[in-house]
């Protein structure tokens, strides 16, 4: 059923229970392979305004302890999170770049502060309820893809060190979230039938733009053309994001076609957000500079001379074939085959051979668009 649960019977295993289904079963499972399981549920983010389910995540977390009859810690780290996430999120968006908190939550918070706590509480192992399986390879821990490819969450935990993964146990690694759900009816868990947890934590249900206008004030701006045409106002450049379709409020012009418009690029400076219409070739690029490489254990052989591996610039994106070397300032440039759309610089690009995930890197700027450009204005090609 569950993967690599053979050999924690007797073991102390810390999980960070978060109150959803996900977690509940990864409980079962610790328990049912004899393991002596203990839940931590985290608090990390703190409102009065009730979109965040804070409240109702340590309510059900307690409900499941209660069910399987296993201890139940609770911890906040709002403060931890606002220092390590928030402030990286807020920052991101002032520069007018797309972040994905999640990645530094699972590095800094749930794999950073959250394990150290575990080890206090006298965990031997963490556990989670993420989609992913770790192995050995080339002698040394390995990050690998779950067997549920719509699910798998090894994307958002490639910045997870190789130590942390060492002592990590996913017990959903090895399930599809059908199974997982059948297995929660089974055994009468009450979060069986709850709703999956999308998006932002600290968002929750309220409307983005509300959200971030609370901490960041607007800046409205021209939405022009790529041959320098307005077209409308902007909200805000920290609103919108590459390939954007929705909420430009430009359709419907006479004196265009009728195919949709997209964000193509920022112009930081000048504060514009410039757009364009269907496929346009701005969306395109087939070479990215990353920076800030994270690697599972040690960095790669052959990105003095060129990497051929595979490479995502976003969840769930299919496998991309690409080269990997070595660029200036210890970045890396990354060559795909197929020309990329929308890749979206403070995203992040992660690398993997078959099911392993190599590691991955922040995506800083794009290059190689994949047309000439010679005749665009400069703002619509940097």
């Amino acid at each position: 059923m569950a993967y690599d649960l053979s050999n924690i019977a007797d073991r102390r295993v810390i999980l960070g229970l978060s109150g959803g289904v996900d977690s509940a079963v990864a409980a079962f499972l610790l328990k049912d392979a004899g393991a002596a399981v203990e839940a931590l549920h985290m608090t990390n983010w703190e409102d009065e305004d009730g979109y965040c389910t804070a409240a109702e995540d340590l309510q059900d977390a307690r409900r499941i302890c209660a069910q399987l009859d296993i201890p139940l810690h609770h911890v906040n780290f709002a403060r931890e999170y606002r220092d390590r996430v928030f402030e990286y999120f807020l920052a991101e968006y002032r520069s007018g770049r797309t972040p994905n908190p999640d990645v530094l939550c699972n590095r800094d918070i749930k794999f950073g502060v959250f394990r150290d706590y575990a080890k206090r509480l006298g965990g031997e192992l963490l556990a989670t309820g993420h989609y992913a399986r770790t192995g050995i390879a080339d002698d040394t821990v390995a990050l690998l893809k779950a067997a549920d490819a719509s699910k798998d969450q090894t994307y958002f935990l490639h910045a997870v060190s190789a130590d942390a993964l060492a002592e990590t146990v996913f017990p959903l690694g090895g399930l599809h979230k059908a199974e997982v759900r059948r297995i929660a009816k089974q055994q009468g868990l009450a979060v069986h039938d709850k709703k999956d947890s999308t998006g932002i934590c600290f968002i929750g249900e309220r409307p983005f733009r509300e959200f971030l206008s609370t901490y960041i004030p607007a800046q409205p701006g021209p939405i022009l053309t790529p041959a320098g045409k307005e077209l409308g106002r902007h909200h805000g450049l920290m609103f919108y994001t590459l390939g954007q379709r929705q909420g430009l409020g430009i359709g419907g012009r006479r004196d265009a076609g009728d195919e949709p418009w997209y964000v193509v690029g920022k112009e930081i400076g000048k504060n514009v957000l410039i757009v364009d219409q269907g496929d346009s070739p701005l969306l395109l690029s087939d070479e990215l500079i990353a920076s800030e490489p994270s690697w599972i254990g040690r960095e790669p052989n052959k990105l003095d001379t060129g990497l051929r591996c595979k490479a995502k610039i976003r969840y769930r994106q299919t496998d991309q074939d690409c080269t990997l070397r070595h660029a200036l300032d210890d970045r890396l440039m990354v060559r795909f085959e197929q020309p990329q759309r929308a890749a979206a610089p403070g995203q992040f690009v992660v690398f993997y051979q078959g099911d392993r995930c190599l590691g991955g890197a922040v995506i800083e700027a794009l290059q190689g668009h994949a047309t000439a450009a010679a005749d665009m204005p400069e703002s619509a090609i940097s």
